[in-house]
């Protein structure tokens, strides 16, 4: 049922059933004020989501449009062609699509937004202003009406007049405002009924425009979705009929591999372990590496498949030589060694097997191993330093003690490899040599300290008018073991000394060269304060640098702390050892008993014992009283002896101590009493107690 009309007539009663006729009024007012609030409310949401969908959509072709097909082999079918470019056509729609629903969002702000809000406003709130007016001025009336019948009768005529006339004209005013609110009321309710509806099928127009609008598009599309349907279905039968051919083959791969072969222009290549040296052991690093034999270039890529990255830069090296590495020389299987002509040192690779290795080898035109002695010979120093190697070192060692003595961590902060290696090549390169005196400013103590450390390990001399690196430390392998056993000795002062008698066996510019050093780390250890390199840490660094094992073992890096030792005995005594002539060297008679009461004192060094060295096993008390009985039976007899052994005609003989094959002494002839019938010589590799026989003779218990 509709509402109840308003009459003006009623408004000069305002009787309670008007009053109630206009309550009905104001509360569909109310409700049509509400609603339209909220239309608007939703309206603005909608746009926003509108909005946010054509975003989303446009984002959505953005990809589409990016993304580019890449097929296998370098030429495409037809039907390849029109997939790979029918992503760029899907954007091209979407984005047609999404500027119409663009400008149909832009109109409906204007066309139902805009309108709903100015007739709430302008219409609606104008009923309410009018209401308002209504309500204050039915109170004012009321109250000048109530206040006139109060009047008493017996006020005087002309007052009572003035009353009646003053009610008349408020009771003319209410009637007035009453009137005009009763128009407003019915007035905004027939306006609603255009107003409010129009612009909601404005709104609705423009979205028939832009769903008419998708479907032209979707016409317009029709002849390339048809011809990229029939393209899909093409390429679809064609991997249907190729599909079971890949998989015959890939079965033929998993049955005979080695018979499908991939045409490579490397003559080898594959992964190989690279050993990288540090101060403290070894690592080895994984590497992707590739070999072409007409130039003789093999180049190394760290990669972890594991993870799928890089592990650094790559690198590539010129092929010198390659030799295959003994089983017995590294506890690692299927190594072999490399030399580069334009990297110094050996470089020690792993191959995956030992058919993988041989491989390797067949592809650099490998060698077998062919290993030095390691007995006391000058085989290994007879490429003497040069000039050139003295220049070097004394170049670095001006640059760090004129400007870089101070910086913290002096020789144990290491420089960039690349920088360190272009310095060496520069410093070893004869023109340069000649022309330059000082390194330049520019290059910093860290590659300059570095660049002296790499150099010490392969000290570099000329021969043929050309750099090569000699093949040991500049300590030199043959005296090793030497030097280990002397750091080895309990007391400092037969460490030093025998460290004074190894050191002035060396070869001269062996020799000349480690005291340039030593008196160069001498000063650096004077700064320790502001360096904070004290002989202890320079031990650490130039241990492994001066020294080095012929052959890498468990027991050999073990003993890296007794070479930080020796070069430590070194440094402290440097002027000593290097401007004093060795004391007079031990008979052997004396050099028999240190080394004896040393070795029974103590368990043997990690150098001497076997990789089981925690498990060795004691000896029983009946062999250490033979030992004993034997140390005092020599200990008389030498000592009553002496002078008749020093002066006797016997031969020098190496190796007279088992432990120490470093050292020649002369071998007295033993008294007859001690020599058992059996040859009195065993060999270097009998054990303690048998030496002792031999040296001692057998003695009875």
């Amino acid at each position: 049922m509709g509402l109840p009309a308003l009459e003006f007539t009623d408004c000069c009663l305002d009787s309670p059933q008007f009053r109630e006729r206009l309550k009905s009024h104001e509360a569909e007012l109310d409700k049509t004020n509400k609603f339209i609030k909220e239309l608007i409310k939703d309206g603005k949401s909608l746009i926003a989501a509108l909005k946010n969908l054509s975003s989303a959509k446009r984002k959505f072709a953005d990809s589409l449009n990016d993304f580019k097909f890449r097929c296998i082999g370098d030429a495409e079918t037809d039907d390849e062609i029109c997939i790979a470019k029918s992503l760029q056509e899907f954007a091209a729609v979407l984005r047609n699509l999404e500027d119409e629903r663009m400008r149909m969002i832009e109109n409906a702000g204007e066309v139902l937004i805009t309108p709903l809000e100015k007739f709430r406003k302008e219409q609606i709130g104008a009923a309410k202003e009018a209401k308002k007016k209504y309500d204050k001025e039915t109170e004012k009336y009321c109250g000048v009406l109530e206040k006139h019948l109060n009047l008493s009768s017996k006020k005087k005529e002309s007052q009572l007049q003035e009353a009646d006339s003053q009610v008349d004209l408020v009771r003319q005013h209410f009637y007035e405002v009453s009137l005009e609110y009763v128009f407003k009321v019915q007035e905004v309710q027939e306006r609603k009924m255009f107003e409010f509806v129009e612009p909601l099928l404005a709104f609705l127009q423009g979205l028939f425009t832009f769903y008419h609008h998708g479907y032209e598009l979707a016409k317009d599309f029709s002849d390339f979705k048809t011809e990229l349907t029939i393209s899909i279905q093409n390429t679809r039968n064609r991997f249907e009929g190729t599909r079971s051919e890949v998989e015959s083959l890939m079965r033929k791969m998993k049955e005979n591999p080695h018979e499908h072969k991939n045409i490579s222009p490397f003559t080898m290549e594959g992964y190989l372990y690279v050993q990288e040296k540090r101060h403290f052991g070894t690592s080895w690093v994984k590497h992707y590496c590739t070999y072409q034999s007409d130039s003789k270039r093999i180049t190394m890529v760290p990669f972890d498949q594991k993870s799928g990255g890089k592990g650094g830069e790559d690198e590539a090296i010129i092929l010198k030589s390659c030799t295959r590495r003994k089983t017995d020389s590294i506890e690692k299987r299927f190594c072999f060694d490399v030399e580069a002509v334009d990297r110094p040192g050996v470089i020690t690779m792993q191959a995956l097997s030992e058919e993988d290795r041989r491989l390797w080898m067949e592809a650099m035109d490998g060698r077998e191993p062919v290993y030095n002695s390691n007995k006391d010979n000058q085989s290994e120093g007879t490429a003497q330093l040069d000039n050139m190697g003295f220049s070097i070192v004394k170049k670095c060692i001006h640059a760090v003690e004129t400007r870089g003595i101070s910086e913290q961590g002096l020789y144990r902060i290491v420089g960039v490899n690349s920088r360190v290696q272009k310095l060496l090549s520069i410093l070893m390169d004869p023109k340069t040599a000649e022309t330059e005196d000082e390194i330049c400013s520019e290059w910093e103590i860290k590659t300059i300290t570095s660049a002296l450390k790499t150099y010490l390990r392969n000290p570099a001399i000329s021969g043929d008018h050309r750099n090569r690196m000699l093949p040991g430390p500049l300590m030199m392998y043959q005296f090793q073991r030497s030097f280990i056993k002397a750091a080895k000795l309990e007391n400092q002062e037969s460490r030093i000394s025998e460290i004074h008698g190894l050191v002035h066996r060396l070869p001269e510019k062996n020799k000349q060269m480690l005291h340039l050093l030593m008196n160069h780390l001498a000063n650096v250890a004077k700064n320790h304060k502001q360096n904070l390199m004290t002989v202890a840490n320079l031990g650490v660094v130039f241990g492994p640098t001066l020294m080095r094992p012929q052959e890498e073992t468990v027991a050999a890096i073990m003993d890296i702390k007794f070479q930080n030792i020796v070069v430590e005995i070194l440094i402290e005594n440097h002027e000593k050892i290097f401007n004093t002539i060795p004391d007079t060297p031990q008979s052997n008679s004396q050099l028999l008993l240190s080394r004896k009461r040393s070795t029974d004192s103590k368990p043997p060094s990690c150098s001497e014992r076997p990789l089981t060295l925690f498990h060795t096993v004691q000896p029983s008390e009946k062999q250490e009283n033979r030992n004993s009985i034997i140390n005092s039976s020599l200990e008389s007899v030498i000592s009553s002896n002496i002078n008749s052994f020093l002066h006797s005609n016997s031969t020098p003989q190496s190796n007279m101590n088992s432990s120490d094959p470093d050292l020649e002494v002369i071998k007295p002839k033993r008294p007859n009493s001690l020599v058992p019938p059996a040859s009195a010589e065993t060999s270097e590799d009998a054990p303690t107690s048998n030496q002792t026989s031999v040296e001692g003779g057998s003695v009875d218990e």
